[in-house]
């Protein structure tokens, strides 16, 4: 997949500076503009457990309002295996790395161009 750039100030540079800053592991961006409806983007990252991903989320979430591009929603924060962030432009799935590589979304969204996703043992 082509390397994602973000213009400073925009939805998506929010989301990745905000996840480079919360330690996210294995993050990926999907660009979707022309290839879906649903947003411009999608990015995927995992955390190492539910506490993390919950965290993330919700940091997310605060800075992406705070940057005036919300309104937010979050889906999944419960249970924190699965959280789904809807930014509008940027839709961000967060992950623990067992779950993100049983759905493997990478590969559903990239439409054939991403390689599978590690099952995340390091």
């Amino acid at each position: 997949m082509d390397e994602v750039t973000a213009e400073p100030g925009t939805p998506l540079a929010t989301v990745l500076t905000q996840l480079d800053d919360d330690q996210a592991q294995e993050v990926v961006t999907i660009p979707l503009a022309g290839k879906s409806s649903i947003a411009d983007h999608m990015v995927i990252a995992s955390g190492r457990s539910t506490r993390q991903v919950a965290s993330m989320a919700q940091k997310l979430a605060e800075k992406l309002k705070k940057d005036g591009h919300g309104p937010v929603r979050l889906e999944g924060l419960p249970a924190a295996d699965w959280v789904l962030i809807d930014g509008g432009d940027v839709v961000v799935h967060l992950f623990r790395p067992e779950v993100r590589s049983f759905y493997n979304l990478e590969r559903m969204w990239a439409f054939g161009d991403a390689p599978p996703v590690a099952s995340g043992t390091a």
